[in-house]
């Protein structure tokens, strides 16, 4: 939940006092093998699996077993996370360092190359229509903090049949990645599987998709011309303005039945 505040309504020509609810964000260092990474902004919770799925999904680890050991000082917002043969990050990713289109200016380590060098996916999974209907509605009702605050976002990671993991945090960015952790932690395998979230689909959000193997990537918001190029390259099918009973689908639309 989120936290009491005080606040004021402008209503009917004149203020109101009123109490009110609004997302916690709290920032969280990454320290990787005694180096400081990165601080990512967050939600409070979920910390191993945020940075367990962040470090996935910057391809810093390829598997479970790759992290050692994960210890969270949450009330200090450190993250210390060990990892078999990473080596020396400083001077490997400080060059590959960007600023993305994230909630607050996210910072990545991924570079494009690294995107254009991945493999399509190939899969045989179809989705109906109803199916992406469905999970469209199922994440505005399930989305409890959202309601109260209006200032997170969620992430879900579903199957055909039903939905496995859903996380919320104030970035998009973070509440993908905290799926992933939790998958990742789990053994939760997410290849051939769906992800809904309900911000804009990014090119990074695009690559966090590819990384996790998702073929279809879901939203209630739109994706970005850069996005849909590489969802076209890298064989996932890109849905957007999924709202109501209605979506649009941007690439491989082969994998929609009716």
């Amino acid at each position: 939940m989120g936290k009491q505040i005080q606040l004021w309504q402008w209503e009917k020509g004149s203020l109101i006092g009123k109490t009110g609810e609004t997302a916690e964000e709290h920032p969280y260092t990454i320290h990787l093998n005694g180096e400081e990474l990165v601080t990512l902004l967050a939600s409070p919770g979920y910390q191993k699996e945020l940075a367990a799925g962040f470090l996935f999904n910057e391809g810093i680890i390829r598997a479970p077993a790759d992290i050692l050991r994960c210890e969270t000082d949450p009330a200090h917002g450190l993250i210390w996370v060990e990892t078999a043969g990473t080596g020396s990050l400083g001077e490997r990713f400080w060059r590959k360092r960007y600023l993305g289109s994230g909630c607050g200016g996210s910072i990545g380590f991924y570079s494009l190359a690294d995107v254009r060098s991945c493999q399509p996916l190939e899969t045989d999974l179809q989705v109906s229509g109803q199916q992406v209907v469905n999970l469209a509605r199922f994440l505005q009702t399930v989305s409890t903090e959202y309601r109260s605050t209006r200032g997170v976002h969620t992430a879900i990671v579903a199957d055909a049949d039903e939905v496995l993991v859903i996380r919320e945090d104030i970035g998009r960015h973070n509440a993908v990645d905290k799926v992933t952790g939790k998958c990742l932690l789990d053994g939760i395998v997410t290849v051939g599987k769906l992800l809904m979230v309900s911000g804009r689909i990014s090119s990074e959000i695009l690559t966090k998709a590819v990384r996790m193997g998702v073929p279809v990537l879901i939203s209630r918001a739109a994706p970005t011309a850069l996005a849909v190029e590489y969802g076209q390259q890298l064989g996932i099918t890109v849905i957007g303005l999924a709202r109501g009973s209605r979506f649009q689908v941007y690439t491989h639309p082969g994998r929609i039945k009716p």
